[in-house]
This record gives structure tokens, sequence and C-alpha cells, in this order.
């Protein structure tokens, strides 16, 4: 039943409404059918005398308790200025316009795509201007179950977002530990060759300086006691931590086979190369690694060469620090020792 079958309602609408009665109800019935809310409301007054039953079933009122009432009467007053300057734009446009609207519909909140157009004239002839229309008409769809859906897409789309990142975050993290030894946390020799390649390449070409330092543990454990396989890689680890801590993101501290580890020092100088292993040897000699419950320490040998100051290409550069290092040893270990300095270059 609509507002013009309705007795009640009927009587509070006027009469030249009822003319339009049955082609508004079969109208509104197709609609129902789709599942879309349809309504006609006066045009001056903005009051209803039409509802399918779609919308009438939203707004759980029968069709006698919309008849004759506006949208301020119906719903909230957020809802019923949003509905009334739709109402007033379609009118004024003087074609079908469609807005969308979050509405309270009792205890539940729809979102509904509203098109609405006027048609007639209040003086009942046809063409005019379309502010004055006689009647204002509406289809009310239910986005409701779109706008989940897309709600639900959008977080799909944000999990997967977040699983390839994870998945991104993973490969690099699998890429960076293939690179490191697993005992001392630090970068292989494959990678220290790489990073040295590039450095020198790179202070070729921006005549800059850089150092490496080569590094053994010396062979009698500072306390006096014989050193095996397990307390020499509680050691290593200890120094492999010192390293990490020690240097900055662009140095490259690596372990380059069972005795040797190095270290590149990017755009730093052979002076400021041996302060900064100084530093390190001293920690080392201060550091305490416990194993087995038996408190362990140990010095390091280390050796440092500089370009282009003690060598101006890559394989001058290893030879020099490997000089230094075993001058370092035959001084007893526990010593930072440099490599000479070209004459050329001084």
């Amino acid at each position: 039943m609509n507002a013009l079958t309705d007795p009640v309602a009927a009587a509070a609408l006027p009469a030249h409404a009822e003319a339009d009665a049955e082609a508004w109800a079969g109208w509104g019935a197709v609609l129902a059918a789709a599942g879309q809310g349809a309504a006609v409301k006066e045009a001056a007054s903005g009051r209803y005398v039409h509802a399918n039953t779609v919308l009438l079933a939203w707004l759980g009122r029968d069709a006698a308790g919309v008849a004759g009432h506006t949208d301020a009467e119906l719903f909230d007053a957020a809802s019923h200025a949003a509905l009334r300057a739709a109402d007033q734009a379609a009118l004024a446009q003087g074609e079908a316009m469609s807005a969308d609207h979050r509405l309270n519909f009792g205890a539940q909140v729809r979102d509904v795509a509203v098109c609405r157009i006027g048609v007639g004239r209040a003086d009942g002839a046809a063409g005019g201007r379309p502010e004055g229309a006689r009647w204002l008409l509406s289809v009310w769809t239910d986005t409701s179950p779109l706008r989940q859906q897309e709600a639900q897409s959008r977080a799909m789309l944000a999990q997967i977002e977040q699983m390839q990142a994870a998945n991104d975050a993973l490969r690099r993290e699998l890429a960076d530990q293939a690179l490191r030894d697993a005992a001392s946390g630090l970068y292989t020799r494959a990678h220290f060759e790489d990073q040295l390649r590039r450095e020198a390449d790179l202070s070729s070409r921006e005549h800059r300086e850089f150092a490496i330092v080569f590094i053994e543990v010396d062979e009698a454990p500072a306390d006096g006691s014989t050193a095996s396989a397990a307390t020499t890689g509680a050691v290593h680890a200890a120094l492999g931590r010192l390293l990490r801590s020690g240097t900055r993101a662009m140095d490259a501290a690596c372990r380059l086979d069972e005795r040797r580890f190095a270290v590149l020092l990017s755009g730093v100088g052979l002076a400021t190369a041996h302060s900064r292993m100084e530093g390190l040897r001293r920690r080392c000699a201060t550091e305490i690694v416990v194993h087995q419950g038996r408190e362990l320490r140990f010095t390091a040998a280390m050796g440092v060469a500089s370009f282009p100051h003690t060598a101006n290409t890559q394989a001058e550069l290893v030879q020099a620090c490997s000089e230094a290092l075993r001058e370092a040893q035959r001084r007893g270990g526990n010593h930072v020792a440099l490599a000479a300095i070209r004459l050329e270059a001084a």
C-alpha cells in the first residue's frame, strides 16, 4: 500500500495528487521489484505524497507514517539538511541529478544514491521553469553493499601491499644474510672485495682518500690460556660485535677467512684510520668474553693502509695493508701498524 491508496494518508494530500496516484504506484512497484526505493514529494513544501514499499521498509514506517511528512520529521537534522539541499539543487537545475548520502534510517545507517528530477507545473501547465515544478520524483539506491565491498577491497589491497612489503624485506634480509658470516655477523670476503672495487673506482674519479684495515686476533690469549676452537669462535664473535658497533653505515666490516678480518673506511685518511683503529685495539684488549663460565680476554694486531697515500691501485693497497699487519704481528701483536707512505705522494 502507498501513500495515495491508504485512506488515512490520502486525506492529508492535495486533491490534484490523486490523478497521478496510479502512475506513481506502478512506477514505485517496478522499482521496488529491483530493490530500489521511490518517492514523490511536493516540490514547494517537501512533503511526501508517495513512498514505495522498499523506502517504507527502510524508514520503518507505513504509508500513513510517511505521507504528508517532510524529511525534517523523518530524519535527523544533518540528514534533513543534506536531503533538502539536494532537492533544491535538482529543482533549480531542471534535470535529473544524483547525490550520495549517508542517512540514519532509525537504527541502521545506509549509504544511498538518490536521483531526483522535478516534474509537472504548479499551475498544471506543461513546460515552464524548473523551479515551478509541482512534484519532485526520486529513486533511492542502497549503495551500502557496494561501499562495503569497496572497503573490503581496499583492506585486501592494503593487506596485499603489507605482505609484499614483508616479502621484500624478507628477501633483502635473506640476501643480506647470504653476504654475512654466520659466526661473526660480518660481511664475507666477496662483499668486501666488491666494496673495495667500488670505493677504489669512486676515489679515483673524485680524487678522495679511503683506508683499509686488516685485523687478526693474536695467537696467544691475553690471559695466557690455551686457545681452543670453541674459545676462538667466542673471541671472533666478540670482535665481530666490536667491529659492527665501531663502524659507520658507509664502512664495510668483513671477515676474510678463518683468521683475518677487514674494515673498509670510506672517505677516511691514514691518520684518522690509525686513530680509530687504536680505539678499537684498546677496546679489544679490555673486552671480557664469557664462554662456558670462563672469562676470556684477547688482543689483536692491525695493519692500516690508505689510498692514495700508501698505494694507488687496489692490488698495491691490499699488499701494503698485509705488510702493515705482518709488521704489527712482528712487534708482538696488540699493535696498530701503518703502511709506508709512497714518497711521490708525500
